[in-house]
């Protein structure tokens, strides 16, 4: 069952997706920030898939591509993992990392990630 972080982000691109459509904009993709803060503050919008592409070299060909998305070894995320690791290796000291809870309080049912946190600051 998808929490309600789930539920507002997947209505917020659908309602974001629609309107793109509504103007006539084809060829984006939607966006949403300030994902950390409350529902009502998010901002949504679109972006180009031109501006995504990358020149690679495929097959001794430039293609235009999306850039593989690979975990960044310096970001927060990573980095908090690393300071824990050993702890968690050893303890039963196991964070779901994300949302869990899809009805209760705001304050539980209504949370971002754990690894969105991290990477926002």
């Amino acid at each position: 069952m998808p929490s309600n972080f789930d539920a507002d982000y997947c209505y917020s691109l659908g309602y974001a997706a629609t309107q793109l459509v509504r103007a006539g904009l084809t060829g984006y993709t939607v966006n949403v920030r300030n994902l950390t803060k409350n529902a009502d503050a998010w901002t949504a919008g679109g972006t180009p898939v031109t501006m995504m592409l990358n020149m690679e070299v495929r097959k001794g060909k430039a293609v235009p591509v999306i850039k593989k998305a690979l975990v960044d070894l310096e970001g927060k995320p990573f980095q908090h993992f690393c300071r824990h690791r050993e702890q968690w290796a050893t303890n039963d000291d196991f964070v779901f990392p994300g949302p869990i809870q899809y009805f209760g309080p705001s304050e539980v049912a209504d949370v971002c990630s754990v690894t969105l946190k991290l990477e926002k600051g």
